[in-house]
This record gives structure tokens, sequence and C-alpha cells, in this order.
């Protein structure tokens, strides 16, 4: 099926270059043409023959060698990540420069995301990467709706050849204009002049119900608003809903034009909301807080929604029963 959609839009595409004034066309250059940041399984097929696509397979390791998309390559999503205690914390330049470099990205590359599909979380990923990559001054980017998983169910074959890649000579450099950091919103909040917090954890953390492992305290930024991550996605709970569909429930929560960051616990169900608001609906005043709420609960900031010390103390008696 996914062949014969391709063979389809090959022919379109011919039929529209036969139509269409060679000037016009001229300036259609790989770098200049704008990419969707959500493709379907059929509309990635459509483009794997193009040299200037690179998939980045975010699965761990020993997924990838049992099978991925024809042609990707591996990036494992750890590399993109803090330590085990900050999980959010922003990898250095450096590092992210030889791990692009490895893949062979450079900024005419048009980068599609897989992830593994599993569920609205492990979107999160694919959305934390597109982050990363938009951040370090790339801008053909792409997530793969459903991931490989997607792929897979939709009749796309999948290899275990590794790709020969010649590595590139890319130099990643952090555009700061996408990022929020722990002292400007400690800023913010003390002067007033605090944008618009969106909470993307489920209630329960954001009420000071539930907390991970890696944050010292139980709840919310001062002034924050909640909307989960998973509202975004279909029953499958594993691909998105369609646009109007999104933006509907965006323009209803009143965020679509606003100045937002968008936050969780170390970065990754937040860059859902993110990549939802800036990269679907088109808000492009919303950034990321990398480190979230496990770096916050670290100092001492002020948090809302905090149990008493007594509340906290049994809340971490039963997270303890129940590991």
């Amino acid at each position: 099926m996914l062949k014969t959609i391709r063979i389809i839009a090959a022919l379109l595409a011919g039929g529209l270059a036969a139509v269409l004034p060679a000037a016009g066309l001229a300036d259609e250059s790989p770098s200049r043409t704008s990419v969707s940041p959500l493709l379907t399984p059929a509309e990635l097929e459509a483009l794997l023959d193009q040299p200037n696509v690179r998939v980045l397979d975010i699965r761990p390791p020993d997924a990838y060698a049992a099978g991925h998309i024809p042609g990707a390559v591996n990036t494992p999503y750890g590399e993109f990540r803090g330590p085990a205690d900050n999980a959010g914390a922003l990898r250095s330049e450096a590092e992210l420069t030889a791990l692009l470099r490895r893949a062979g990205i450079d900024r005419d590359t048009h980068v599609v995301v897989a992830h593994a599909g599993i569920n609205a979380t492990d979107f999160g990923a694919a959305a934390r990467v597109y982050w990363t990559l938009k951040a370090g001054g790339l801008t053909r980017l792409s997530v793969l709706d459903g991931g490989t998983g997607g792929w897979q169910a939709a009749g796309g074959a999948l290899d275990t050849s590794v790709p020969v890649i010649e590595p590139s000579s890319f130099t990643y450099r952090y555009d700061k204009a996408l990022i929020a950091d722990t002292a400007e919103l400690a800023a913010a909040i003390q002067a007033g002049q605090t944008p618009l917090l969106l909470d993307a954890r489920p209630a329960s953390f954001y009420k000071g119900e539930q907390r991970v492992d890696a944050a010292a305290r139980y709840g919310t930024l001062p002034g924050a608003r909640q909307l989960e991550h998973s509202s975004f996605f279909n029953a499958d709970g594993k691909t998105l809903k369609p646009a109007d569909e999104i933006r509907a429930l965006i323009e209803q929560a009143g965020l679509a034009d606003n100045p937002v960051v968008s936050f969780c616990n170390t970065g990754h169900w937040a860059a859902t909301n993110w990549f939802v608001l800036s990269e679907i609906v088109g808000n492009d005043q919303v950034r990321l807080y990398p480190e979230s709420i496990v770096h916050w609960s670290k100092t001492d900031l002020p948090m809302e929604n905090q149990p008493s010390r007594i509340g906290a103390l049994l809340l971490d008696a039963k997270r303890a029963l129940n590991k």
C-alpha cells in the first residue's frame, strides 16, 4: 500500500513539474522549502529516496538492530538527555555537535525523528529530540506520527543493515530564544512578570500528590496551569489528533498566541506540549524549560500545591510501598 501511494505521489509531482514555470521551481531548493512537522508513514515512504532526508531512529540500540526503517541512523534518546539525577539537563554543544556529525546531518538535511510509537509518553522522546534539533539551528524537521511501530503497522518494511554515513561538518549552537531556565523564571516570578507556565504532567503531579524520584519536592511552579500532554492524542494514544482538533483545544485554553513556558518533570512530556503549540498551532512565543520541576524542586524557590510536611512524609511512605 505504501509503495502504491509513493508511485502516485511521484506521478503527481511529475504532473506539477510539467505545468509550473521553471523560474518558480528554481527557487525551491531543498534548504528553502518548508517541510511538515508531522509525517504519516506514507509521506515518509515518498521521501526515503531523497539524498537529503535522514531518519533518526531514537530507540535503544537493541531495538534498532532488530529492525528499523530502511536507511535510518540510530541516535538513541539517551544521547540527547542529561544524567539520571536531572535527565532534563541540556547536553553540551560539543556533545551534540559530535552526535549530529556522526549522523551526517547538516543545515540542509530534512531530519525525520522516529520513536518506538508505543504511547503518548514515548512521543515525548521524539518531541524532545525535535526541540533539541531546532534549538541547535536545524529547520527542516519532522516527527514520524506513530513512530516505527506505526510505520510497520502501515505495511512499511524494516531493515537490519546499518547504513554507511559520511560525517558532516555541522556545528551545534543553542538558540537561547527557545530555552527557559531556572534563574530567568525565578526572576520573572519575583518581578510579577511571569509568562504563562504550562504544566504538561498528569493532574496528580500538578496537585502535589505524586512526584518522580529525582524531584525533591511535590507540587508545581507558582501560578502554573495544567494541560496534560496526553490530551493531544487519538484514542490509540500513539498518534496525534487532527490539526484542527488540536488547534481548537489550544484556542479554547487561550494558548494560541500568548507567551508560554512548557514544563514537566524533566522536559519530556513538556516537549510534546511545546511541539503542539509551536509546530502544529504556530505559536512562536513558546519556550521549553528543559530541567523543569526536578531542578526547580532542588532549590529553595517557591512551589505551589505543596503538601504539608506530614502530608509529604505520608506520600513518600506510599511511594516506597508501591515500588
